[in-house]
């Protein structure tokens, strides 16, 4: 059934969608205060099923791209992915019926609906990752066979750049990441464009929803003075993995990604261990003592100790307290087909991906 976004719901998809974002995705709250505004102006937005739609019905996927470091600096004007998805629809001469979000995670969950503020289009209660990814071919869509062009590039100048005939969505990655660097390291990326039925065959259903039973979970347990960690746990089915401190940050800013290592000690029931946190956007290793215990594709999320508020890897600071959760990650993920887009290889470890839960059961 379709729901409308009320300022109740987008408190917790902020929530929900910062924590599955593992880090990245783009920062929550910048996210959430672009469709507060524009919800104040008495826009609205509207969220449908996959189901809800026609199978030839055109979906088009939008998001953001570049590194979180630049996003919190360097702000947007607001309407470069409505401009990014209109550029779209008339270069291939389409009309869009529906939005998408590339990722759930962080505020690309809610630049779809910043489109659909403007548009009055709805948007699609699925995703293409179930969580955040850094780079563009790691979405289901285009794992499964979706074309990754054309595909349009917006910046906050309102410039665009528009791709075609690209096969590999790889090779869209390359192009399109060279292009947002020239762009100041931010843009709007508006792809895929596809049928109603190619995306429930190949992706993330019912993630928006997800994200919003996260955070509707985390602010039910503040309120009862509870554990916002295990409030996350009971929804996601995830496992509590370290609780410490942040003792160093090594981060920089490096060809279009935020990229680095945060390290912890532990506190409680870990004390006397550590932990370190490789991230590239978002966090792709947990290190206990030097062992893996998570990798991508499952989830790894930092969240403070006490409010369970997400921190992404752009915030990340020495002294803050935090609880590190590991969430398994949605099974179109997890097939040997996606692990050649998303297993840790791709990021240049030596690593076999298991399932967190085996892992951690050795």
């Amino acid at each position: 059934m379709p729901w409308k976004v009320t300022e109740e719901d987008l408190e917790s998809i902020a929530i929900g969608a910062g924590i599955l974002g593992t880090g990245g995705g783009g920062n929550p709250y910048l996210g959430k205060l672009r469709i507060r505004t524009l919800m104040a102006q008495g826009r609205c937005v509207e969220v449908v099923s996959v189901d809800e739609l026609t199978d030839d019905a055109v979906v088009i996927g939008v998001g953001g791209i570049g590194a979180p470091t630049v996003g919190i600096e360097r702000l947007p004007r607001g309407a470069e992915p409505v401009e990014a998805v209109r550029a779209l629809e008339a270069y291939a001469g389409v009309q869009a019926d529906a939005l998408v979000s590339v990722e759930v995670g962080g505020s690309n969950s809610i630049v779809p609906m910043i489109v659909a503020a403007y548009t009055g289009l709805p948007v699609v209660d699925a995703d293409g990752m179930g969580r955040a990814f850094p780079e563009v071919q790691m979405t289901t869509y285009h794992i499964y066979g979706v074309p990754p062009t054309p595909a349009v590039l917006c910046d906050a100048h309102g410039q665009v750049a528009i791709f075609d005939r690209i096969s590999d969505p790889r090779t869209l990655e390359r192009m399109a990441r060279v292009v947002t660097i020239e762009m100041g390291c931010r843009g709007d990326l508006a792809t895929p464009i596809m049928r109603a039925a190619d995306l429930r065959r190949t992706g993330v259903l019912d993630s928006l929803s997800l994200a919003r039973s996260v955070g509707d979970a985390v602010r039910a347990a503040r309120r009862a003075h509870g554990d916002p960690a295990q409030a996350v746990l009971s929804v996601t089915g995830g496992l509590e993995i370290f609780r410490g401190k942040i003792v160093e940050v090594e981060r920089r800013t490096t060809r279009g990604f935020a990229r680095g290592r945060v390290t912890l000690t532990g506190l409680g029931p870990y004390r006397g261990a550590s932990m370190a946190v490789d991230f590239q956007n978002e966090n792709l290793i947990a290190w206990r003592n030097g062992q893996p215990v998570v990798t991508v594709p499952d989830l790894i999320c930092i969240l403070d100790m006490e409010s369970g508020e997400p921190i992404t890897t752009e915030l990340l600071r020495y002294g803050y307290r935090v609880t590190v959760l590991g969430i398994p990650c949605d099974p179109k993920m997890a097939t040997p087909q996606a692990l050649g887009y998303v297993g840790p290889a791709c990021f240049g470890y030596d690593v076999v991906y298991r399932p967190l839960k085996e892992r951690l059961a050795v």
